[in-house]
């Protein structure tokens, strides 16, 4: 049975059954193997998430898996390996988060630099996966920062309507950080007509216990400008980031407050690790040794679910514990 993702108010669905929608980082997926991809899926499901998010330009340690280059223009083995992705969910009952990134030069170098390359790879990536409706599009990952990742509003509105040409019912978003003020809401909504929004929320010790609030907030803005969309946690905090390093808790709190606030969505964010010795090199990326475990930032060699920490592993037993709405 093919999975079809909707939307229902504030909701999404699944083959129109509402859904909250719990989702894993998976963001180099187009480097795993057939038989990685399917030990890690089959783990996902086991402990209850029902999406994973996946970069279609994803580069970092020497290693390009992405499914369009610099420009735009496909690369037909790692398109392809995006299509049997997309394809190996569906079958399976998962959502896809199909994330586009402008880059700023710590994972891989920038790309999709002009709004060409950009439209282009939209063009590529949309009718490359227009036989299934188990995904989203995210079409610039952080969008929102004044870096190499920058897209202006005017520039989205643009791509928004690409999608919308090349398939109507695509839904698309873009995803912002840290928290979204109300007039960039405004855009959001009003804009670049995108159909949920996805705030990439601060990471320190104190957030976890502010998702509940901020949601509520995004709500309530949204209702008194007219339009309510879902809000989607698709990239909260993660281990081996910076010098807070969030315990089991933190991610039990953190999720448990974005269904308490009326969140449609939140993943487990997971990645390579960060050099911890002081704040700066934390900030500006610098990877600590290799970056191992390096976690959903590199699969070529191992599982996802065989670089998880002990203490992500006592966070994945309490998330599964929940009951989902």
């Amino acid at each position: 049975m093919a999975t079809t993702l909707g939307i229902r108010d504030t909701r999404f669905s699944i083959n129109d059954k509402p859904v909250f929608l719990l989702g894993i980082s998976y963001y180099a997926g187009l480097a795993a193997s057939d038989e990685t991809a399917a030990r890690d899926l089959d783990e996902a499901k086991r402990f209850g998430f029902n999406w994973i998010r996946v970069w279609a330009n994803w580069a970092a340690f020497d290693h390009d898996v992405s499914a369009v280059d610099v420009e735009g223009k496909p690369r037909p083995k790692y398109l392809s390996r995006l299509e049997q992705l997309v394809a190996r969910c569906d079958r399976l009952g998962l959502v896809v988060d199909v994330t586009l990134s402008r880059g700023n030069g710590v994972t891989g170098p920038p790309r999709l630099q002009t709004l060409e390359a950009h439209r282009r790879a939209v063009e590529v990536i949309v009718p490359a996966l227009k036989n299934y409706r188990n995904w989203y599009f995210d079409l610039a990952n952080e969008r929102s920062l004044r870096d190499k990742r920058f897209v202006p509003f005017e520039e989205l509105k643009e791509l928004r309507a690409v999608t919308r040409r090349l398939d109507s019912d695509l839904l698309v978003t873009a995803s912002h950080s840290p928290d979204i003020d109300r007039d960039d809401l405004r855009s959001y909504l009003q804009t670049a007509d995108v159909d949920f929004i996805c705030p990439h929320r601060a990471r320190n010790a104190a957030s976890a216990a502010q998702t509940e609030s901020k949601t509520r907030e995004y709500l309530g803005w949204m209702k008194e400008g007219g339009r309510i969309v879902p809000v989607h946690y698709q990239e909260p905090f993660r281990r081996g980031f910076g010098n807070w390093q969030p315990e089991a808790g933190d991610y039990r709190t953190d999720l448990q407050g974005a269904i308490a606030g009326g969140a449609a969505g939140w993943c487990f964010h997971n990645g390579d690790q960060r050099d911890r010795s002081d704040a700066r090199a934390a900030d500006e990326g610098r990877r600590s040794d290799d970056g191992r475990p390096r976690r959903s930032f590199d699969l070529r060699e191992q599982p996802l679910f065989e670089q998880i920490d002990p203490e992500e592993y006592k966070a994945l037993e309490a998330i599964r514990a929940l009951s989902m709405p």
